[in-house]
């Protein structure tokens, strides 16, 4: 069984922190309009920065992951963010509380990560990661596990696809 390549979308995939008025090289600006925003959210696009060529990056992780989206905007990231990067609809993860409390210091997401990945190994990609979520895994989840924090000014890099292909390499 493959490992499962967990996805954030805003930070890996949308630098949403890069300098407000400058896109980041390589990225188009997109507009959307999510459904779980109230109607004034609603008033005003969301600004989405999305580089296209990591759909392609991403699909050739699928052949050594099963690509799995761990994302807030959770099912919506099939409709608003996988067509724009080539990627068919994938598996997320359906968070049963979000923004809520989290063990000892870690990230909110990191115990949904541990009880969705089961004994799987995985790797996740998110701007969120801290030290804590690393010592918190590392204690609790039976499989190998790569947690990469992502630097939300910038996106996923070269680097980080050929870390996590290394990574999933027999």
């Amino acid at each position: 069984m493959k490992p499962l390549l967990l996805i954030d979308v805003d930070g890996p995939l949308n630098p949403y922190a890069a300098k407000a008025q400058r896109r980041p090289e390589g990225y188009r600006t997109h507009r959307m309009r999510p459904t779980g925003w109230t109607e004034a959210e609603r008033a005003k696009p969301l600004r989405v920065w999305l580089n296209h060529d990591h759909g392609a990056e991403l699909l050739a992780l699928a052949d050594a992951y099963e690509l799995v989206w761990a994302t807030t905007w959770k099912g919506e990231a099939n409709d608003w963010i996988g067509p724009h990067l080539g990627l068919p609809r994938l598996p997320f993860i359906d968070w049963p509380v979000m923004h809520g409390r989290a063990p000892r210091g870690t990230f909110w997401k990191t115990q949904y990560i541990l009880g969705y990945a089961g004994e799987r190994p995985f790797a996740w990609i998110d701007d969120d990661i801290t030290a804590m979520d690393r010592e918190y895994v590392d204690r609790r989840h039976p499989a190998q596990a790569l947690l990469m924090r992502i630097d939300e000014r910038i996106g996923l890099v070269r680097e980080d696809f050929d870390a996590l292909a290394a990574w999933a390499a027999p």
